[in-house]
């Protein structure tokens, strides 16, 4: 299935990009599907990927659980799952780059434009966000980063957006691993990289959330806004990358 190197190489990145989400409150999920995309076949990517977020995100709920902002959850959640269950019954083929250029600009929006207004901080904000974050995981491999920001825009506290923030991921995750099942994936095969790759994201977030305690809110507030915009960044030239011999008019 895969070499011993490249098992161990997985297990290694995934300490560690667990490590960057729980002292940044974002970007290693994306950092790691974007590896793993490169080196496992395409059929096995989403769904692995899926399953080892989905125990990174436990392990950080678990420890961090006292600093859930569990409101939030209660409603996001729900309301997410619609989105996704609305978007498959649409079936609506958006265009890719459409999508990841409008979500580029809605994560440089929501971190470095002006305050979420008040009546988005109330139920029908966490409705809408929802809504729109669980209709967009359907046709993006990862909502992680506009999910953080969304959750960040309602927090000034580092540990209660972390911890809000993993525990809404974990439930979002959560159903992609039942999809995959009914859909024909034999996670059996993949269990032991799996399981391992969970394990040393345990690690990872161990080591980040004291990390995370160290720091103060002003410095994680300049972690999460250099992690989220260079994510938007790379989604920017990802989906205008396509045409830019167009526009400079150099042909092939």
């Amino acid at each position: 299935m895969i070499n011993e190197a490249l098992f161990y190489g997985l297990v290694l990145l995934s300490a560690a990009t667990s490590l960057l989400t729980a002292v940044a409150g974002a970007g290693g999920g994306a950092v790691l599907i974007g590896v793993m995309a490169l080196v496992l076949p395409g059929s096995a990517v989403i769904p692995v990927h899926g399953l080892v977020q989905m125990g990174s995100n436990i392990g950080r709920t678990g420890l961090s659980w006292k600093h859930i902002h569990w409101p939030t959850v209660a409603w996001f959640v729900p309301f997410g799952l619609l989105g996704t269950f609305i978007g498959s019954l649409l079936l609506v083929q958006l265009p890719t780059h459409f999508l990841q250029i409008t979500i580029a600009l809605f994560l440089i929006w929501l971190t470095w434009g002006p305050k979420l207004p008040q009546s988005f901080r109330g139920r029908a904000g966490l409705v809408g966000g929802g809504l729109v974050t669980g209709f967009i995981s359907l046709f993006v491999g990862a909502s992680g980063p506009l999910v953080a920001a969304f959750v960040k825009a309602r927090f000034s506290q580092r540990m209660q957006t972390v911890a809000t923030f993993s525990a809404v991921m974990t439930m979002q995750h959560a159903p992609k691993a039942l999809v995959f099942g009914i859909a024909g994936f034999v996670f059996q095969d993949w269990l032991p990289l799996v399981l391992a790759m969970i394990a040393a994201g345990f690690a990872g977030t161990w080591i980040g959330l004291h990390w995370l305690k160290k720091i103060t809110d002003q410095r994680f507030d300049q972690l999460f806004r250099l992690i989220i915009t260079l994510l938007a960044l790379r989604l920017l030239w990802v989906a205008l990358e396509p045409f830019v011999p167009a526009l400079t008019g150099v042909t092939s």
